[in-house]
Parts: C-alpha cells; structure tokens; sequence
C-alpha cells in the first residue's frame, strides 16, 4: 500500500484514513455481513449429507369403561426417527459448492476493501493537492495584487499608460476564481475522507486536515512480469473464477437427479407404561392383540425418478448456459488487464517526461530569479520584471505540484489494477515507492 510522504506537522496521515476506513467504512461492514452469511449457509448446504433426526413426545388420556379398569387413563410415549444418505450423488458437489459460497463472499468482501480504500486513497491525495494548490496561487495571487497596486499607483504617476494598469488588474483577478476553485476541492476530498471512513457527518462534524504533501518519485515498472502476477491475484478476476466453479458445481447438483438416492432409516417407539390399549379396529377377538408396546424399526429407503419430462434437463440446460456467458466474460476481463495495465504505463513514461522538462525549467526559472533579483537592487530592472519572473516561477512550481498529483493517483489506480491492496506481506521493493 502507497503513502504519503510523512508529515512533519500533526494531521491525519494516509496510513490512518485506511485504517479507519477497514474498520469503520460501511460498505465494508455490510460485506462483512454477507461473509458471516455465507458460513451460515455453507452450515445448511452441508447438511444433505448430515443425518436428519427427529424425536417427539405424547401426553395423552384415553377414556371409556372397560371391566377391571378406570373410566379415564393417562399415558405417554416417545417417538423417534433417523433418516442418514447412504448414496446421493449430490453430496460430493454440495460440499465444493458450499466452500466456494464462503470463498465467493470473501473475495466480495476482498473488492468492496478495494474499492473504498482506493476511494479514500484518491480523496486524500486530492485534498494534499488542492491545499497545496491553493497556497501557491494564494501566494501567486498576492503577487499579481501588489503588482496590479504598483502599476495602478505608475499610471496615476505618469509612468504606464492605462492599459497596463488594466492589464495588472484583470490578470489578478483572472487568478482569484482559481484560488476559490481549489478550496472548495479541498473541502470536497476533505469530506469525502470522512465518508470513507464512516465517520459523523452531522453539522458538528469537523473536516481532517491531511498530513504530508505529495513529491514525485521515479518509477521502474516490468509490464510483462506485472500482467502475469495481475491475472493470478486481481480480486475481481479471482471472484470470477470462483462464480464458475460454483456454477460448475450447481450444475453438478441439478444433474444429480438422475442418479438413485439411498437412505439408512431408523425409528422407533417408547412406552413408558404397559396396559395401554388401541381401539379395536381390526377385529381382533383378543385384547391383548390392542396392547401397545415399545418398538424399534429399521430399514432402507431407495429413490429413483426414471422419468424426467424435461425439468431436470431444462435446470442443467440453463445453469451450463449461465456458465458459459460467465467464462466469456472472465475471458473478456482478462484480456482488458494488460491493456489498462499498458494505458497507466504511458501515463507513467509520459509524467516523467514531463517532470524532467519542468525540472530543467525550475532550475533555470530559480537562477534567472536570483539575477533578477540582483538586478533589482541595482536598479537595472523594475519591479514588474521581478513580479513577472516570480509568477513565472510559481507557475512552474504548479506545474510540478500537478505532475506529483498526477503520479499518485496513476500510482493508486496501478495498485487498484494489479489488486495490491492485499498484498501488504510481500517486499516493499516488489511494490511502487
């Protein structure tokens, strides 16, 4: 995971925001959920290869005259039953399906991290960016004002004619909506780091000021051996995989209705007390044929449905369908990574490119200020000279503030590509500085 640079002052570090956002975001916390909802019907789906027991009680009177007996009797028995699968070749796939069910969740939970981490990621470098924006083209601005007063007061004195005046004025004010521009970007990133990380946005809630500031650092990357490692470990490509292995699976379990089920059945009765008589409904001359008496039945029970009419067929048919678009689309979204892989290494090559010329330009912007400045003190250039020199140095200093924005944020959108996110135990040297 990328930071940014450290802070030498108080404020909420990068490092912090993600560790809020893990605990707090609530997109995380739902996805959390669904994982935790996963194990419980991994539990259930399991449970065709468990025995099913059932027991019971019965409290009873029986009434009537018989000679010898009480007009009314209570009794009690116990019953129960045990059905365990001895064949049902659904087990098998029920069991591998139950597992990926587990797995699927926790790679949805493995994109929804990903997801809000980058977010919160990208508002952070956004708001370092446009608060440091602003302070230049505060201090950018002020120049442009002194230098619009200065060429005011020439006019009145003589010195400049009046466009130049108006010149001065208009090129500062041309600056102000810019300066109002990357405030209010500020506090727009500002807000949404507090929503990433599931903080209170009531009206007393109070914006984090972000730590460090961004600087552009050299970057090497080997595009053929990143695709390679990208297409074993991105999350969304790895919860692909698992949809059709689990569809392969669910197919698996329809087709299973063609084969026999056997089942192992237990059950029973228990009488607690003897005497207790059934209603003569056979006939029996005999009483003691209506005596009730404990009992234990045991046995097997064979299932085979011969006879499909298509609905058996038809479910296969159409869960090997939905399999089959799921694979195209896995294929599709393979074959897009190396492309947007090569599109941020271009962006890359091109920032650096650009960082060089501007660096070249900054020394030469510095030098030629400080002869300027000498200059000024022995009279020999005006004060606009100066002024204008100094905006041009502070434009440059934009310039390069923008190209680091730009290099963090291509760097974020990298980690988010390649699925660095959850990476944190490899070598730092195998991730971008």
């Amino acid at each position: 995971m990328l930071l940014a640079a450290p802070s030498t002052g108080s404020g909420l570090t990068l490092d912090a925001v993600m560790r809020q956002t893990v605990d707090h975001n609530p997109e995380i916390q739902q996805a959390k959920l669904r994982l935790e909802q996963a194990t419980g019907r991994r539990i259930e789906m399991r449970s065709i290869a468990y025995p099913d027991a059932v027991l019971g009680v019965v409290l009873g009177d029986q009434g009537g005259h018989r000679a010898g007996q009480d007009a009314n009797q209570p009794f009690g028995f116990g019953y129960g039953g045990v059905t365990q699968a001895l064949f049902n070749a659904a087990i098998p796939a029920t069991f591998r399906r139950s597992d990926l069910e587990v797995l699927i969740a926790q790679q949805e939970l493995n994109i929804a991290m990903t997801n809000q981490l980058h977010d919160a990621r990208s508002a952070f470098y956004t708001a370092v960016y446009n608060r440091d924006l602003n302070r230049i083209r505060s201090e950018q601005f002020n120049r442009l004002e002194q230098n619009a007063t200065a060429q005011s007061q020439r006019y009145q004195s003589g010195l400049v004619t009046r466009s130049i005046s108006v010149g001065a004025e208009v090129q500062a004010g041309a600056l102000q909506p810019q300066v109002e521009s990357s405030d209010r970007s500020y506090h727009a990133a500002a807000l949404k780091i507090v929503e990433a990380m599931g903080q209170d946005l009531g009206p007393s809630a109070v914006l984090p000021e972000p730590a460090g500031e961004l600087k552009y650092a050299a970057i090497n990357v080997d595009l053929p051996k990143e695709v390679n490692r990208t297409l074993q470990r991105r999350p969304d490509l790895e919860l692909a995989r698992l949809v059709i292995r689990a569809a392969k699976e669910d197919e698996r379990i329809l087709g299973a209705a063609y084969y026999p089920t056997v089942n192992l059945t237990a059950s029973g009765e228990y009488i607690p007390v003897t005497g207790v008589r059934r209603l003569q409904s056979q006939g029996s001359p005999r009483r003691s044929d209506d005596t009730i008496s404990s009992e234990i039945r045991v046995g097997g029970a064979y299932t085979w449905r011969v006879i499909d009419n298509g609905q058996t067929y038809g479910a296969v048919k159409r869960q090997r369908s939905a399999r089959e678009i799921n694979e195209l689309m896995l294929r599709k979204m393979e074959q897009d990574v190396p492309r947007e892989m090569a599109r941020i290494n271009r962006d890359f090559e091109a920032i650096a490119a650009k960082q060089q010329l501007l660096s070249t330009a900054a020394g030469a912007a510095a030098q030629n200020a400080a002869t300027i400045q000498e200059n000024l003190e022995k009279g020999i250039v005006s004060q606009l000279e100066y002024r204008q020199v100094e905006n041009a140095s502070l434009e440059i200093q934009s310039d390069l503030l923008a190209l680091a924005y730009q290099q963090k944020m291509a760097q974020a959108e990298w980690d988010r590509v390649t699925g660095r996110y959850f990476r944190f135990s490899e070598a730092r040297g195998q991730n971008m500085p």
